[in-house]
């Protein structure tokens, strides 16, 4: 086959594929079921939460840590409007939702080291592993694929 032969010749987009289209599916229906709205709502609220945790809490005081809480937050709330919205299109960035929870975890030894107080200790461990549990379910949400179809 020529090269001109070869330029003529009609490709099938990959988006069309069945197997594609078909696990499109099965992502939109495992993200209508109850408990992938209640996942994606609860990390939702999850995220708002470390957004706004040093200012509850009342460690301001500690500016890097009220930051890197403020961002990771939103970027979770984000993510979570994503994942509510389109899992289909959103599925392959459910593995940072877990991420996020873990460095919430770590986040007050890594950015404040030994000034890390009981307050901002007690506050990111909690959140970060509510948050790292709600992100399994991010993940889970894929696996299960919205249940199955009963044969009739």
């Amino acid at each position: 086959m020529t090269k001109e032969e070869m330029m003529t010749v009609p490709t099938s987009s990959i988006e069309q594929h069945p197997d594609l289209v078909n696990l499109q599916v099965r992502y939109e229906r495992a993200a209508k079921t109850p408990q992938a709205q209640l996942v994606d709502g609860l990390t939702f609220l999850g995220g708002l939460y470390i957004a706004i945790g040093p200012w509850v809490v009342g460690f301001t005081n500690f500016p890097s840590l009220a930051v890197t809480n403020l961002i990771t937050g939103l970027a979770l709330a984000v993510l979570a409007i994503g994942y509510a919205a389109v899992y289909s299109r959103m599925h392959t960035l459910a593995w940072v939702a877990p991420l996020i929870g873990v460095w919430t975890i770590i986040s007050p030894w890594v950015v404040l080291g030994s000034a890390a107080t009981t307050p901002t200790i007690i506050n990111n461990v909690i959140t970060g592993g509510v948050v790292t549990l709600l992100g399994v379910g991010v993940l889970a949400v894929g696996m299960t694929g919205g249940g199955r179809r009963r044969q009739r």
